[in-house]
């Protein structure tokens, strides 16, 4: 853990010497909201409808952060020549994995913010203080799986398929999963579907949160198997691709 803490911090350090990436991560959800969101005057007036957007747009911004964030970064991470290095030094290797999760949503957590800020002052969304205190600790709960498919994409893909993957895992996850489009509109075998994707489970469960409602036990359910089934399999390929490289 306390290795994981000293990864978390130089992956932090690492990210702020690139004062653009940390600009585009900050900067990429809140303009998605205004550009997709702001503009539907029914959405923005009506204040479930832009609750219930603004937790949607949260956490895509948390998903698209994994994905990109930690999935781009550690198949660039394996490429570099000093990553053979890395892997013969005693340190645990679920420590870099761990370190790069924790810096990837702290500033996704940041990122958040703005887009509150954009969405409390411009629409009608007015949650309890409670409930919307809830529903920021779920989101990062629930990005976890989305962290972890990043994991897998890092570890399977070159950087240069890492872009395509990442991009069509993003689209898929953020349509799929009701951040674009409400799952009201979806026809019934779309919807039946999205209801499988974990990034829908989290918005079931983020949206519900903040409504005041509460969560639907099939999401609670569903994002809890999606993240052991998914970190079972990141453990797996990284143990896997760590024996590899280091034979």
């Amino acid at each position: 853990m306390t290795l994981a803490v000293v990864h978390t911090k130089y992956n932090l350090l690492e990210t702020a010497r690139v004062p653009i990436a940390v600009i585009g991560s900050l900067a990429f959800p809140t303009l998605a909201f205004c550009l997709f969101v702001l503009p539907q005057r029914m959405v923005v007036e009506n204040p479930e409808y832009a609750t219930a957007a603004v937790a949607s747009m949260v956490v895509f911004a948390f998903m698209s952060a994994s994905l990109f964030s930690i999935g781009l970064d550690l198949a660039d991470q394996r490429a570099k020549p000093c990553a053979p290095y890395l892997r013969t030094l005693p340190g645990a290797p679920g420590a870099r994995i761990a370190g790069l999760m924790a810096s990837t949503l702290i500033v996704a957590a940041v990122a958040m913010v703005p887009l509150l800020v954009i969405g409390g002052l411009f629409t009608s969304a007015a949650p309890q203080p409670l409930d919307l205190l809830a529903a920021i600790g779920l989101v990062i709960v629930t990005a976890v799986p989305s962290a972890l498919i990043g994991v897998i994409i890092g570890t399977t893909c070159g950087p240069k398929a890492a872009i395509a993957v990442t991009q069509v895992a993003m689209f898929v996850l953020a349509f799929g999963g009701g951040l674009f489009l409400p799952p009201l509109l979806f026809p019934d075998w779309l919807d039946l579907v999205s209801k499988f994707l974990p990034v829908r489970q989290a918005r079931e469960i983020v949206v519900g949160t903040a409504l005041g409602t509460g969560a639907p036990l099939w999401a609670l359910l569903g994002i809890l198997a999606w993240t052991i089934v998914l970190g079972a399999l990141a453990v797996w390929l990284y143990r896997r691709d760590e024996g590899r490289r280091y034979r």
